[in-house]
């Protein structure tokens, strides 16, 4: 009697690892999420906010204050300020940053709100590779705006202007690096009639306003579109993005 050739063991594949990816737009809170959901759980924070990535300009950059977060943090505050950190630099950085934090069996956690950045990891073949669980803090617009600009307000009390004067440069290039931040294009004419010996105090008080309402536009506008990116990605590329309306808070 002949017996028959047994079949071939299914492959069992491993379950992914799992990644979490915190998004919104400027203001909104995500970073305090991300360092609440990192006190919860053993987990390691990459910033994937661009300007954040750059080092300096702590107060024009909002950067996240780490004390109340015992969570490493990664990407935050490490590149030159002066060159640029383009999608791929941050593919390429953020990628061996999650692969490093999966080896030692904790959950990356990226917050932050530049959707170009994030797009570019979250690709076929990283989802290929991740579970991925996207969750979005969002904020009713009229609201929002009204945060940013009372943020624009405390980032002036809290010495914003004094340090964008200590890296201004007549000569200053503003399409790249830490300078494309918002704020630093904007006191460009402030700082210039400072340096001229015949301005007038009235008439440097009003640049000033200027610039700062400036920046309150430039804030609120730059929130709109990554809002309307974030629409995109669900509309068009079809993620699973949880949104989590943070309106009242």
């Amino acid at each position: 009697m002949m017996c028959e050739p047994l079949a071939p063991a299914p492959v069992v594949q491993p379950p992914k690892k799992k990644i979490v990816v915190v998004m919104g737009a400027s203001g909104t809170g995500k970073s305090r999420l991300a360092m609440d959901l990192a006190g919860g759980v053993s987990a390691e924070i990459i910033n994937s906010d661009e300007m954040k990535v750059y080092k300096g300009l702590e107060i024009v950059t909002n950067k996240i204050k780490k004390e109340p977060c015992n969570a490493p943090f990664h990407l935050l505050g490490v590149a030159d300020p002066e060159t640029e950190f383009t999608a791929e630099n941050f593919v390429a950085a953020a990628t061996l940053a999650v692969e490093s934090i999966v080896q030692r069996g904790k959950l990356p956690l990226i917050a932050g709100g530049s959707m170009s950045f994030i797009e570019a990891l979250i690709d076929d073949e990283f989802q290929s590779r991740y579970s991925v669980c996207f969750l979005w803090v969002d904020v009713e617009l009229p609201v929002l705006h009204q945060s940013l600009s009372a943020r624009v307000d405390q980032m002036v009390a809290a010495g914003m202007v004094e340090e964008l004067r200590a890296m201004y440069s007549p000569n200053a290039d503003y399409t790249k690096g830490i300078r494309r931040a918002i704020g630093v294009r904007e006191l460009d004419a402030y700082f210039r009639a400072e340096c001229s010996s015949s301005a007038e105090d009235k008439s440097l008080k009003i640049l000033l306003e200027s610039a700062i309402n400036e920046m309150k536009v430039n804030t609120c506008k730059l929130a709109n579109r990554q809002v309307e990116k974030i629409h995109r990605l669900i509309n068009v590329k079809r993620w699973n993005i949880h949104r989590q309306d943070a309106t009242s808070v």
